[in-house]
């Protein structure tokens, strides 16, 4: 199909169409129209400039051509939503200048101007209702508006509204509309996760996409200024002295940075404006329509502000800052080229923006050209960093990570040469090869010239702690097993060597002279060793006469037996060694220390 004739539309809406000039549809429109005729979902992806107000636009009009009935009020046939004023704006004429043969009504409701006169719009009922989604639920919340008699909803720029600042007004807006509706998105990008979210709110759609996702036009002539930070203003200014420059948009990353691009323009005798969102309504207008009738040659915009700038006739665009998000990079060229002109898009990038840039040509699947204007000597201290970096990753590649070269931990090999996973130095040594290990990372850990081996002393050591060890274990075989628990209960007193010949004693000859610092004597509520197993000890050894535990716990702590319904011990007494606990149970030389005073059998007699 080349003619709107071909189309199908209905006449009053081809009468507008030739009053505006248009005789051929571009490709969004020649596929997009038929399906939205038939009263098809549809997600439609083309490149900015290409004409998809109009892909929407057209069908929905000859939709309302054939419609009887008036609106109700309060109420709207037909919902665009858009992520900007400005582009609100510009669908908003769309539609009037399509629909100038057609009794339809249209109102724009965005945020930044007053309610009053949105109000006294919407309240006679519209046919077409083009709103931002924040002022939107402003009027349904407060009773203005109705979103019951939706018949068609519309999405421009959908990958932007259905981003993480769009999600929940747009899921709350589509819950208000009818179940029964036709929905339309349109979008320059479309990510992939925004594409699977699409997919899931629009129900069996038509896909069209006209070009690969986020690529540039071709018509674009592109290119990028290697500069320092501080001169982007200096170059900026020199570009725009050049009478090519004839309506120029420069976009910078932040709101701040926009006014300060516009005050050193002006500063520079150029004429130059800004517009983002910190300006209100009524400035933001001024501004665009300026530059639109050439009062201004410049106009310095944020990211939020190029998806609405619709201006015929913008020759040259400059990236003063380069986009975070490489999406937005095709936004803001596509604001030039615009009809099947020719454009020129300029980029600035500074040492800090090279990952950007490497993004923004990855994802274009181009290469842009350079120019570098970057001071001699910064450049060249720039240079030699980049060939130190690659020089230092080379290194990283070919040493094999941590294996191999200059690993991290030198020399943590094993005795078999190995290493610890392959090892952490270059693991041609053990524990005890030669050489200096913590220059080279040849060895391990120590050299056998600088730090004396201990592999020989271990069998000696090891055979001593088993001789130990098996005199301790005849020494217990000999104890008298009934006083085993009352050894095992005391706690003070002077223990004797334990099993592995540390100890002070005479068993703990042999392993006394290794120089290293006895364990801590580890110790259990029961007086039992925890840490290994249980030794002589001297004191405890010459308490037989105090008899057994249940012994004492049925007769008591001596004489005391008598006077101490309770078994529970005071706190306290001539024992110096008791345990800091507290009371102990009954008996134990942490209880009372009291003499003998009931004239019964002393402790000793009856022992």
């Amino acid at each position: 199909m080349t003619q709107f004739s071909e189309l199908g539309l209905a006449e009053p809406v081809l009468r507008a169409l030739a009053q505006e000039g248009y005789d051929a549809p571009t490709p969004i429109q020649a596929q997009s129209i038929p399906s939205l005729l038939q009263g098809k979902d549809l997600l439609g992806i083309a490149q900015t400039g290409t004409g998809k107000t109009a892909a929407f636009a057209l069908p929905i009009l000859d939709r309302l051509s054939k419609t009887e009935g008036r609106t109700p009020k309060g109420a709207c046939r037909v919902l665009v939503l858009a992520p900007t004023r400005e582009l609100a704006a510009q669908i908003g004429d769309s539609f009037r200048a399509y629909g100038r043969f057609l009794n339809v009504r249209v109102a724009v409701v965005v945020g930044g101007v007053a309610h009053g006169p949105q109000i006294k719009a919407i309240t006679p009922g519209i046919e077409v209702l083009v709103a931002t989604p924040g002022r939107l639920l402003d009027h349904v919340d407060s009773g203005k508006l109705t979103l019951k008699h939706v018949d068609v909803v519309v999405l421009d720029e959908a990958d932007h509204m259905l981003d993480l600042g769009f999600l929940p007004p747009i899921k709350r807006i589509i819950k208000m509309l009818p179940r029964d509706r036709q929905n339309l998105f349109f979008s320059a990008t479309m990510p992939t996760q925004i594409g699977q979210l699409a997919g899931d709110m629009l129900s069996d759609p038509v896909k069209v996409s006209v070009t690969p996702v986020a690529t540039t036009q071709e018509r674009v002539d592109q290119s990028v200024y290697l500069i320092e930070r501080t001169r982007k203003r200096q170059l900026l200014a020199e570009l725009l002295d050049n009478p090519a420059f004839k309506r120029t948009l420069v976009f910078t990353r932040t709101k701040r940075g926009a006014d300060r691009v516009a005050r050193h323009l002006e500063a520079n005798k150029i004429s130059a404006a800004a517009i983002h969102g910190n300006k209100s309504q009524n400035q933001r207008e001024r501004a665009l329509n300026a530059f639109k009738d050439g009062q201004i040659g410049v106009l310095v915009a944020t990211d939020i502000a190029a998806r609405g700038i619709d201006v015929d006739g913008v020759t040259h665009v400059v990236n003063f800052e380069l986009p975070n998000v490489p999406e937005s990079y095709v936004h803001r060229i596509g604001r030039t080229a615009r009809g099947g002109a020719s454009g020129t898009a300029i980029a600035f990038c500074d040492e800090e923006e090279r990952g950007l840039l490497r993004d923004i040509e990855k994802t274009t699947r181009q290469s842009i050209p350079v120019i570098d204007r970057r001071d001699a000597e910064a450049a060249a201290a720039e240079e030699a960093q980049s060939a130190e970096a690659r020089e230092t990753n080379r290194g990283r590649r070919e040493g094999g990570g941590r294996g191999q070269g200059q690993g991290r931990g030198q020399g943590r090999g094993a005795a078999n040469g190995q290493g610890r996973g392959n090892g952490r130095g270059n693991g041609n040594g053990g524990r005890n090869a030669g050489g200096n290990a913590r220059r080279d990372g040849e060895g391990s850990r120590a050299a056998a010239g600088n730090r004396p081996e201990r592999s020989s002393d271990r069998p000696a050591r090891q055979s001593s702690q088993r001789r130990d060890g098996e005199g301790n274990a005849n020494a217990q075989a000999e104890v008298n097993p009934a006083l085993e628990k009352s050894r095992s209960r005391y706690k003070g007193g002077i223990k004797s060597s334990p099993a592995n010949g540390r100890g002070n004693g005479p068993a703990g000859n042999a392993g006394s002279s290794d120089g290293r610092k006895r364990p801590v004597k580890r110790v259990d509520s029961d007086g039992n060793r925890r840490d290994r197993a249980q030794g002589d000890n001297s004191i405890s050894s010459g308490l037989s006469f105090m008899g057994s535990t249940e012994e004492r716990r049925a007769k008591g702590n001596g004489g005391n037996g008598a006077r101490n319904a309770n078994p529970q011990g005071k706190r306290g007494g001539a024992n110096r060694n008791r345990n800091p606990r507290g009371p102990q149970s009954g008996g134990q030389p942490g209880g009372s220390g009291r003499a003998n005073s009931s004239g019964k059998q002393s402790r000793r007699e009856r022992a």
